[in-house]
């Protein structure tokens, strides 16, 4: 097992989007999950802080770019224990920053042990953009991808997409790597999620008509590995290419009980 540092995914000056490092060991304790930083000037946004007993490698690699007093936001995608987890310990060592979440999941994060002085902000349905220093990054929904309330974000300055939960892998025991350098392989790796955890096509369709209008270089999900360039590309079409999923799944299950 390995330990593997942060790695500066994207920068444009002073702005960067940051992978916070990974501990293969953590494979043994449940799935891999990726997390990530965006610093304009000196200020961060934490996106997907992760679980509990990730936190301690997390917080190593943020203050090893800021000081903790420098996180001013917190992006959760959607509700998940491997996204909201930590929140207690994020709360307790990040006290500056604000906590940006779907308004579905505010009144659920009181059942994570938290202080009623965490500083949240509601994202609406619609999204929309989350300053940092003295930039901005785009908020976009992706409901039902596989949460109710389910966002991507997009940083127009690194022209990275954070993408949550699509694009996630799970790598088979002793299979690891950051960036998606041979698409064809690393899709079958996706495949399995998107089949069960993706709602439906209308709320697929939905979600590409909006990222598809923007200049995006990179794609980051939570889970596997990264998508550069024409990975990226090819990642979206295969996202269209998919056949049955979600719903349909659902269908399948229900006629093994009704057929006769």
């Amino acid at each position: 097992m390995r330990v593997r540092k942060p790695y500066v995914v994207a920068e444009r000056g002073s702005h960067r989007f940051v992978w916070l490092g990974l501990d293969e060991a953590e494979a043994e304790r449940g799935v891999l999950t990726n997390q990530y930083m965006v610093i304009d000037s000196d200020e961060a946004m934490l996106l997907d802080p992760g679980g509990h007993y990730v936190f301690e490698r997390v917080y190593r690699n943020v203050t090893s770019f800021v000081d903790p007093s420098r996180v001013r936001a917190v992006f959760f995608t959607h509700q998940d224990p491997d996204v909201v987890g930590s929140l207690v310990l994020v709360h307790e060592f990040f006290p500056n920053a604000r906590i940006y979440v779907s308004k579905l999941w505010t009144r659920f994060l009181p059942h994570l042990g938290v202080s009623s002085d965490l500083d949240i902000v509601e994202v609406p349905d619609e999204g929309g953009e989350i300053p940092l220093g003295g930039s901005s990054l785009l908020a976009i929904p992706a409901h039902f991808l596989h949460s109710p309330g389910n966002f991507t974000l997009y940083d127009p300055l690194t022209k990275v997409l954070f993408s949550g939960d699509i694009g996630a892998a799970v790598f088979p025991k002793g299979v690891w790597y950051l960036f998606a350098e041979d698409f064809d392989k690393h899709a079958e790796l996706m495949r399995p999620f998107h089949e069960r955890y993706l709602a439906c096509r209308e709320a697929l369709e939905a979600w590409l008509s909006i990222v598809e209008r923007l200049d995006i270089e990179v794609i980051a999900p939570q889970h596997g590995a990264i998508m550069v360039g024409d990975s990226a590309r090819r990642f979206l079409e295969w996202l269209r290419s998919l056949n049955k999923f979600g719903i349909d799944v659902v269908r399948e299950v229900a006629r093994r009980w009704t057929s006769s």
